[in-house]
């Protein structure tokens, strides 16, 4: 693959010319593989945080899935976009289809609880986030993560992340196909694959025989997911979906493509990210779904040059059995496909979770259950295998460790991202705010009936996936009594399935001691004023922007 030629550097006439965020990024990744470079991460260990070289902070140490970690102040608390780093690190860690063993999990809770101050994140792509690591600790992190099988390599980066899939995959009696399997050799191909380390941007990937979709296919880049076709069971292809401050949802490609062929097909798509020179110029731009957005493709395009890459013909696609689902998260007990076996899915508010909880989570999971751990998109996680016999016991054990099964529907459909508590994008505190939100919401309107999605982002990047969310609360500032205040901005009506369209942004914010007030008003006229068995979204269509903005309260402009 050719690349970019080197922008200048050295003086032109009177003024030298400065390379751009992009151009910075494509040059060091022509200069080093990062994954080929792990022993000077040793180095840095040995020799101490100031070791450390600001090209490795501030970009290589992302191939390893780790971030500098902010100082709590968030973007604002820094210059030029970006927070002040910490001497600690954070570290992402992936797991494939979400699927871990109870070894596994033991392992990530025992790096959570010696190197991490005993925190652990379970993120929106299934993987498991630890915070407060320190340069001299990550060696050892990464060794104790390689002796179960599990690694950081590619969580991060200009790569193809962690591969994504549903946590019910072998066991869900509805499920069309077992895809996991296929997620798993999806990874193995080009998930920390070195012919995949420079690619224009990070690069999302979900296989899924899933009816529920619950792994989000809408908002990958890549999305496979089962489909049948007469008395086959194939799957269709998406691409090109993502979020950050310019959502766009999945398009769908005519094809039908057959298990034996999804590994070379992923394959294909993820060579014509690669070559995408143009991609390259803007990071902020620099998503395969820029192609549809900002160059004018069309998925008759994309198939044709991704046909051109493959040495067997795609035939045509079929017409999916679109999901009507809100949460997709096999929340609760449900009964397995095996007799007499149930899947126990805990719901865990903004995946907060502490290492020692992740330890006991495995030792029940090897005592009672089928010594597996699986993650969900929703920050939750599921124990297969549980025997009849054992549910109740089960359910005590997780409820002892503080965890729920049978949640609230406002406990159940938030999500939130770090936030300033950690990262250096941010603008405003999340995990908290969220919480503290949940608990208001329950006491205020105990028993809602509706299924919600009440996301929380800390900034425009939308890591937090308010565009897709019934009530999508995005982090911004406002000034109070001559100080900046945390504050929020209301995007209603976000959807996937059937209803699948990105969320309204209204027009309204507000301090975040007023969001509880506001969103009660919201949901008080929507159970006052709906129709008979009206969802919330449903509700949310039939009204204009200044309707809503007008329930919600006094309108004001977002940027104002």
């Amino acid at each position: 693959m050719s690349s970019p030629p080197l922008p200048p550097t050295v003086a032109q006439g009177s003024n030298p010319v400065k390379e751009s965020k992009a151009q910075k990024a494509e040059r060091l990744k022509r200069e080093k593989n990062p994954w080929e470079a792990f022993e000077e991460i040793r180095a840095f260990a040995r020799e101490g945080r100031a070791s450390v070289l600001p090209e490795w902070a501030e970009f290589y140490f992302k191939w390893w899935g780790v971030y500098t970690q902010g100082d709590g102040a968030g973007v604002t608390g820094g210059s030029g976009g970006v927070g002040k780093a910490t001497e600690f690190f954070m570290m992402r860690i992936a797991i494939p289809n979400g699927m871990a063993s109870a070894a596994q999990m033991r392992a990530v809770g025992l790096v959570a609880r010696d190197h991490g101050r005993n925190l652990a994140d379970i993120t929106t792509r299934q993987a498991i986030q630890l915070h407060w690591l320190t340069i001299e600790s990550l060696p050892a992190a990464v060794e104790a993560l390689d002796a179960v099988g599990l690694s950081p390599r590619g969580a991060c980066g200009d790569v193809v992340r962690t591969v994504t899939g549903c946590p019910l995959g072998g066991i869900d009696g509805h499920e069309l196909i077992e895809a996991s399997p296929l997620a798993r050799d999806v990874a193995r191909e080009v998930n920390g694959n070195s012919e995949f380390y420079n690619l224009p941007r990070k690069f999302k990937i979900t296989v899924t025989g899933c009816p529920v979709w619950c792994s989000y296919p809408e908002i990958n880049d890549i999305a496979v997911t089962a489909v049948r076709r007469g008395e086959e069971i194939g799957y269709s292809v998406r691409v090109g979906g993502g979020l950050s401050c310019d959502p766009h949802l999945a398009v769908k490609l005519d094809a039908f493509v057959h298990e034996d062929q999804a590994v070379a097909e992923v394959r294909g798509i993820v060579d014509i990210f690669r070559e995408q020179q143009g991609l390259r110029e803007s990071r902020d731009r620099a998503r395969l779904k820029h192609l549809f957005l900002r160059e004018g493709w069309t998925a008759e395009r994309f198939l044709a040059v991704l046909q051109s890459k493959l040495d067997f013909n795609l035939e045509p696609g079929v017409e999916d059995a679109v999901p009507d689902d809100v949460f997709r998260d096999h929340v609760g007990v449900r009964a397995q496909k095996q007799a007499g076996f149930y899947s126990i899915g805990a719901t865990v508010l903004n995946g907060r979770m502490t290492g020692e909880q992740l330890l006991a989570i495995a030792d029940v999971s090897e005592k009672y259950a089928g010594a597996e751990v699986r993650t969900t998109v929703m920050q939750n996680f599921v124990l297969p295998h549980v025997p009849r016999a054992n549910v109740d016991v089960v359910l005590k054990e997780l409820a002892a460790l503080g965890l729920t099964v049978e949640a609230t529907n406002f406990w159940r459909g938030t999500v939130a991202c770090t936030g300033t508590e950690f990262c250096k994008l941010a603008i405003t505190e999340t995990k908290g705010f969220a919480r503290w939100l949940v608990e208001e919401m329950e006491d205020r309107l105990p028993g809602f009936d509706q299924q919600i999605k009440l996301h929380v982002t800390g900034c425009p990047n939308s890591c937090g996936q308010h565009w897709i969310a019934d009530v999508g609360l995005e982090g911004k500032k406002i000034k109070q009594e001559g100080k900046l205040a945390d504050a929020w901005s209301f995007a209603l009506g976000g959807a996937l399935g059937v209803h699948a369209g990105v969320a309204r942004v209204v027009n309204y914010r507000c301090l975040s001691e007023d969001v509880p007030d506001a969103l009660e008003r919201l949901l008080r006229t929507y159970l006052s004023t709906r129709a008979e068995e009206q969802s919330l979204r449903a509700w949310f269509a039939g009204l204009s922007n200044e309707e809503l903005c007008g329930i919600l309260g006094a309108c004001m402009p977002v940027e104002a």
